[in-house]
């Protein structure tokens, strides 16, 4: 009864968040042409970014810490859903993954690279228990919801895939359309194969990934876009089961390892 009562007192911020949430989707989708891609802005960047000129500008004075404190709930709340929604899709798309071969299944242990090559450097700049948060996955929404089950957002799990999630939205898209294009460039991969490294379980980032692929390969376009699509798909069904089982054990046992070597006498605020 309690918790429905500080939902209901934190009414003002709901409508807040829904006005926010309006404008963000009336801008809709920008994008910007730069040589073979481009740049894709989300509605999902514009209400971060109002939401945080709201907090710091304070023109709404309503919006304070107190309300922020019971944002972490309704994100908890909204993660829930789309996990529930991605749980339907997977077992919608058990032929297309077992249709997909190995290929494209084993792929997925790629992720464990933010492991294996991030939680050193994280370490090594002063993180704590933020350095799992942060690198134990590509930190995207069902990452975000895992986390927030496991340890809550307000934990120092929780602010380090929160951390990364925003940066990916911020810079994530550019980041893989560049990528894609350099890759197709100045390496012998295969387009197909960059196609299916474009899956890595955000649309925006695949869609960015995959545009400079399609522009540059015209006469492949049709297999890139699937191979990409299906990719994609796989990496948002069977990539928060590879978080769950062997991701985040992994993370913490080389957390446990690692950080009395690298992480010794350093310290750093992330409040």
């Amino acid at each position: 009864m309690n918790k429905f009562k500080e939902i209901f007192s934190s009414w003002k911020l709901l409508i807040t968040v829904l006005v926010i949430v309006m404008i963000s989707e009336k801008i809709g989708l920008l994008k910007i042409p730069i040589g073979s891609g481009s740049i894709m802005f989300l509605p999902l960047l514009y209400a971060m970014a109002l939401g945080l000129i709201l907090y710091l500008a304070k023109p709404v004075k309503w919006v304070n810490k107190e309300q922020t404190s019971m944002a972490d709930k309704f994100i908890v709340i909204g993660i829930s859903v789309f996990i529930a929604k991605v749980g339907v899709q997977s077992g919608a798309a058990i032929e297309a993954v077992i249709k997909a071969g190995p290929a494209l299944i084993l792929q997925e242990l790629g992720n464990l690279g933010t492991i294996l090559v991030a939680l050193p450097f994280a370490l090594l700049l002063g993180f704590k228990r933020e350095a799992v948060g942060m690198t134990h996955s590509i930190a995207r929404e069902p990452n975000v919801g895992f986390i927030a089950s496991k340890y809550g957002l307000d934990s120092a799990e929780g602010r380090g895939v929160m951390i990364i999630y925003i940066v990916g939205t911020l810079i994530g898209t550019i980041f893989m359309g560049v990528m894609s294009s350099v890759l197709a460039s100045f390496t012998p991969l295969h387009p197909f194969a960059i196609a299916m490294a474009t899956g890595v379980g955000s649309g925006s980032m695949m869609a960015a990934a995959s545009a400079p692929l399609v522009s540059m390969f015209p006469d492949m376009a049709t297999e890139i876009t699937a191979y990409a699509a299906t990719s994609n798909l796989l990496s948002t069904a069977d990539g928060i089961y590879m978080t769950m089982f062997i991701g985040l054990p992994l993370c913490n046992f080389l957390y446990r390892k690692l950080e009395p070597v690298l992480g010794k006498n350093r310290k750093v605020k992330t409040n």
